[in-house]
């Protein structure tokens, strides 16, 4: 009776065994063949209930699952893991937990220890970096571990749940990422921008825009009739209902609406310019609304003030004619300095290109002394007149604004002493000139050429102020400023330079005005407006601030306020002194696509008593540095096609790294060059050029680049 009995024993041991893996797929069945004689949770058939049941779930599941159970924590799983394991199936049904995703144990280690300790965990979107492609990849999971318990009640495992949200992730990301991209664009498109989704128009993204216009913040996440309930007997509400019943766009211009900006406040009345478009999905569905639009209540005002002014003042008519003359004369001289500032920089290089070998060449004849005593005067006219010409494109360059300011220590006795004759004769015979300086006078941090013009500008003003002649005073004074100043400036010390005049002087509405671009009361052909409003402009890059003080008849004093420079050395253009010949034949490479530039600046150096090798690009360049022999010297052109000079630099410093470099270009501040890199500007003159060389190989000597 008792074999008997144990013969019942093992065939109910091998039905269960059936029952676990019967019908349960290709993992159910590897299960069920796999030899479990070695695994420490032992044959299937002393498996307690509590892991037969877990068993039995996660294979008749269609959803990723697995048990680890055990001391050692063996691993089972069902078919929905497959996929997810890649290469790991099935080489991972029953060994350890900790064996089969090794790669992430220490992350998901805390994970485990809190489900053994009798606690179920939750993760959702986990990332972790898993092997199961042959390589490492980065995907997410959600799950859940959940502690299992044996037969006597002890927790011998934990029940696993998951789903790879790998593709949702990265899929939230492009899409957030989108968005982001979008919402760069639409912060710099003209005007306001929103999204509304949905028919009841629920706010999904709004600019800045959006919010100055509208004075409200916050309107994510509200429908348009809860964020302007003010708007609700306007008719918008009803013209976006429409638009997204019908998809077709609604747009109105210039409409009146009335916002309330600030909350118990007056509403205030904008003119408003705006379209709704439709937004349709691929399936030709609306999905929600895009707004953009014009705030032109400026614009609106205008043009009932004009209209206002027509109606009653119609004998004026001629007046306001000419007004709209100067009106476009101005807007026609603004559009002219615009194109000035885009075609200065192209031609500021081909100039400083066409002057470099003028200037070379002339420098050579006047080394040589070539020529007789005439043809020297001649030879030293031209000089003088390329020298002109290089100033005249660095004033272009500065008076177009394409050239960056210098802001320098500034002697400013020295500098309006030396202007003193040219503004005499500018405003001419009827006006006394008067210059009274300060002893004494601290430098000013300034650009020279700019505050220069910005002088000049002031004296043309005071000029045609005074039309039956007068005083021009320009006073030059150290202030101090402790408290709250008329021009805004910030607590400090500053340098007062003042343009007085004893002319017409200017009521309380132009003085008002006088600093606003375009706003003259001169006439058509006198001015454009510009002069108050770039001298402003001026001052306030700098760091200093512009007053105004004048009255009708009694004439007006502009005072220019700019910050001390922490520079005690004030700056002043070197003297051109005459090259002196290299006592050694150092080798220069010379890299130029320009050939009349290449061609004069190789005789410059040869003449100064260099050995020069040529190149045409960049990339010929590198091949003579590789082929040999090597230079001494490495002087190459800025802009040329393919290899800039920047990038020839940063290439030969990867070969050479010794090798000293002078960058020469006809450009006022060309990008991308390394800090430490010698610069050279277009046109140069011989000595200029020797003395760049000269200090590189200098520093080469001392050690330095």
């Amino acid at each position: 009776m008792e074999t008997l009995a144990v013969v019942c024993d093992i065939g109910a041991c091998s039905k269960e065994k059936a029952v676990i893996f019967a019908g349960r797929g290709e993992t159910g069945a590897l299960m069920e063949a796999h030899d479990w004689s070695t695994s420490p949770i032992g044959h299937p058939d002393t498996w307690p209930q509590a892991l037969r049941t877990a068993v039995g779930i996660i294979l008749h599941s269609k959803h990723v699952m697995f048990v680890a159970w055990g001391p050692e924590l063996v691993f089972l799983y069902n078919d929905a893991c497959r996929p997810v394991y890649g290469n790991k199936h099935p080489w991972a049904l029953g060994r350890p937990f900790r064996e089969v995703w090794s790669e992430v144990w220490e992350q998901i280690t805390p994970l485990v220890d809190t489900a053994l300790g009798g606690e179920a965990t939750w993760s959702e979107n986990l990332p972790l970096t898993i092997e199961r492609n042959g390589y490492p990849e980065e995907c997410w999971f959600t799950f859940s571990y959940s502690p299992l318990r044996d037969d006597s009640g002890e927790i011998a495992g934990f029940f696993c749940a998951a789903v790879e949200t790998t593709d949702r992730v990265l899929a939230e990301r492009r899409l957030v990422a989108e968005r982001q991209r979008q919402r760069l664009l639409f912060e710099h498109v003209p005007g306001f921008v929103a999204i509304l989704r949905g028919p009841d128009h629920v706010f999904e993204y709004v600019n800045d825009a959006y919010d100055r216009v509208s004075g409200k913040r916050g309107f994510v996440g509200k429908t348009v009739r809860t964020a302007f309930p003010e708007l609700a007997s306007s008719g918008l509400f009803e013209a976006l209902d429409r638009a997204f019943a019908t998809s077709q766009p609604y747009v109105v211009h210039d409409v009146p609406l009335s916002l309330q900006r600030t909350p118990g406040a007056e509403p205030d009345q904008v003119f408003l310019s705006f379209t709704y478009q439709p937004i349709v999905d691929e399936r030709g569905e609306v999905t929600g609304i895009f707004v953009q639009g014009q705030d032109v209540t400026q614009e609106h005002q205008a043009l009932d003030e004009l209209t206002r002014l027509n109606a009653t003042l119609e004998y004026q008519v001629q007046e306001r004619t000419r007004e709209l003359m100067a009106a476009e004369t101005a807007l026609r001289q603004t559009q002219k300095m615009e194109a000035i500032g885009q075609l200065t920089g192209g031609v500021a290089h081909d100039f400083n290109n066409l002057l470099t070998p003028i200037m070379g060449a002339l420098d050579m004849l006047t080394r040589r002394q070539i020529g007789s005593e005439s043809e020297r005067r001649l030879i030293d006219g031209a000089l003088q007149s390329a020298e002109r010409a290089k100033t005249l494109v660095e004033r272009l360059l500065a008076f177009a604004r394409r050239q960056p300011l210098q802001a320098v220590a500034v002697d400013l006795a020295t500098l309006v002493g030396g202007m003193a004759a040219l503004i005499a004769s500018t405003v001419g015979p009827q006006i006394v000139v008067r210059v009274e300086l300060d002893e004494d006078l601290p430098p000013a941090s300034a650009d020279a050429n700019q505050l220069e013009m910005a002088i000049l500008n002031l004296g043309v003003n005071a000029r045609d102020a005074m039309p039956g002649g007068g005083t021009l005073t320009i006073t030059a004074a150290r202030e101090s400023v402790q408290g709250e100043h008329r021009s805004g400036l910030v607590r400090g010390d500053y340098v007062r330079l003042s343009v007085a005049d004893t002319g017409t002087g200017m009521d309380e509405d132009t003085l008002t005005r006088a600093t606003e671009p375009f706003f003259s009361t001169k006439a058509v052909v006198a001015g454009t407006g510009l002069g108050l409003s770039m001298v402003h402009g001026l001052a306030t890059q700098l760091g200093g601030g512009l007053t105004i003080i004048s009255e009708p008849g009694r004439g007006t004093n502009v005072e220019l306020w700019l910050p001390l420079s922490l520079d005690r050395n004030c700056h002043a253009d070197e003297p051109i002194i005459a090259p002196t010949p290299v006592t050694s034949r150092l080798r220069v490479l010379l890299v130029d696509d320009e050939e009349m530039v290449r061609i004069c600046t190789a005789d410059v150096l040869v003449d100064l008593g260099y050995d020069v090798i040529e190149a045409a690009s960049g990339e010929q360049a590198l091949r003579l540095l590789d082929e040999g022999p090597a230079p001494d010297v490495l002087v190459t052109d800025y802009l040329m096609p393919g290899m800039s000079g920047a990038d020839l630099a940063q290439a030969v410093r990867a070969r050479k790294p010794g090798l000293p470099i002078l960058i020469v270009s006809g450009y006022a501040a060309p990008d991308g060059i390394a800090p430490d890199v010698s610069r050279l500007r277009k046109p140069f003159r011989s000595a200029e050029l020797a003395q760049s060389i000269a200090n590189l190989v200098r520093q080469d000597v001392g050690g330095g680049a």
